[in-house]
């Protein structure tokens, strides 16, 4: 029967019926899953006893553990139950998770898919968290039909998943450009044949925290960074809409001025 929690810190059987449902198992198939570790190996008369589960509720419970390959059934009368190692019921289960996992997030990726071509491009977005933004630049890449150019103060605002989407949009003819005072941000582009990688013509003319992003001159994302903790970062981004052009081209503009100088660029 389910002992109680000895208040050492050490899980208890209810905590672990609990972490074993939360890894794709029934509350019965959990229960006999745990009764069948002390038994060794038990009918459903004995795992009923064991554990108070309905001894016409065992037999379902046991099935689904032989379903996901936790148990052994032996063909006898009465049938036998016996669990699996627990380093394989322990793989198995992390097998099911992952399996589930990549079903959901596959339906996900397509709702994903569908909702971008229907989205409303009608307001400037918010995005919070150096990840969530990581996320939504490289996406925002990955849409480049054109042109993308990209500004980073240093390689933390730099994923690898980003250096990846560029490679290929370069490979597929979009012109990319990156400037930044960072030597290390630009060693990382410089190594994409190609690239445009340049440096302001004057150090700490780029005074700035955060990142830029413009895309096919209708797509702008503007980060800022806390100045006492760089990870602690927010995004603006704006897609198709009169703001997005605007910014583009104003930005685009301020950044030619800082490459070129004010008088070459007129």
């Amino acid at each position: 029967m389910t002992e109680p929690d000895d208040g050492d810190g050490a899980p208890s059987e209810h905590d672990a019926v609990e972490s074993l449902e939360r890894l794709g198992l029934s509350n019965y198939a959990a229960r006999v899953f745990i009764a069948l570790q002390r038994l060794g190996v038990g009918t459903a008369k004995g795992i009923h006893e064991e554990t108070g589960v309905p001894r016409s509720q065992v037999y379902g419970a046991a099935e689904e553990l032989a379903e996901v390959g936790l148990v052994e059934l032996q063909q006898s009368t009465p049938k036998r139950y016996r669990p699996v190692g627990l380093e394989t019921a322990r793989r198995r289960l992390a097998e099911e998770l992952k399996a589930e996992a990549d079903r959901a997030f596959a339906f996900l990726e397509a709702q994903r898919r569908a909702g971008t071509e229907r989205e409303t491009r009608d307001d400037v977005w918010t995005v919070r968290g150096r990840e969530p933004i990581n996320s939504r630049v490289v996406e925002l890449v990955r849409q480049a039909t054109e042109t993308v150019l990209i500004g980073a103060p240093a390689p933390a605002f730099v994923p690898e998943e980003l250096v990846a989407t560029v490679e290929d949009r370069h490979a597929a003819g979009v012109a990319v450009r990156v400037i930044s005072e960072s030597e290390a941000v630009r060693d990382i582009f410089a190594a994409i044949n190609s690239v445009e990688v340049t440096a302001p013509l004057e150090s700490g003319t780029m005074d700035y925290t955060g990142r830029v992003l413009l895309v096919d001159d209708r797509v702008v994302l503007l980060s800022a960074a806390a100045s006492d903790d760089p990870a602690e970062e927010t995004a603006i981004w704006s897609a198709d809409t009169a703001m997005a052009e605007i910014l583009s081209r104003a930005i685009a503009s301020s950044i030619d001025s800082l490459v070129r100088g004010p008088e070459d660029g007129a």
